[in-house]
């Protein structure tokens, strides 16, 4: 379902009982703030997916900036003026 690289990979589903029927969702995963190599100044062009692709090698990996950023939704970005960018290897 999820790519081997998604932050979602190795986190299982649950289902749950809700009004409207049985519903299957996606834990979210819980991580620990990667160690950061250094810091980069945002500007309003530059989406996550870019900065991600130049920094760690990945557009995909847009997700450990949110991590390294302790936020979960690649928008929260935008309203930083500083990115923290995570070792490669983290």
């Amino acid at each position: 379902m999820f790519s081997r690289n998604s932050r979602y990979a190795n986190v299982g589903p649950y289902t749950l009982r809700t009004a409207r029927g049985i519903v299957t969702a996606t834990r979210l995963p819980i991580r620990e703030v990667p160690a950061a190599r250094g810091t980069h100044p945002r500007t309003d062009d530059q989406r996550p997916d870019h900065l991600a692709a130049h920094f760690l090698a990945d557009a995909t990996a847009f997700w450990r900036l949110c991590d390294a950023n302790e936020t979960i939704a690649p928008d929260a970005l935008a309203a930083r003026d500083r990115i923290v960018i995570p070792k490669k290897d983290s």
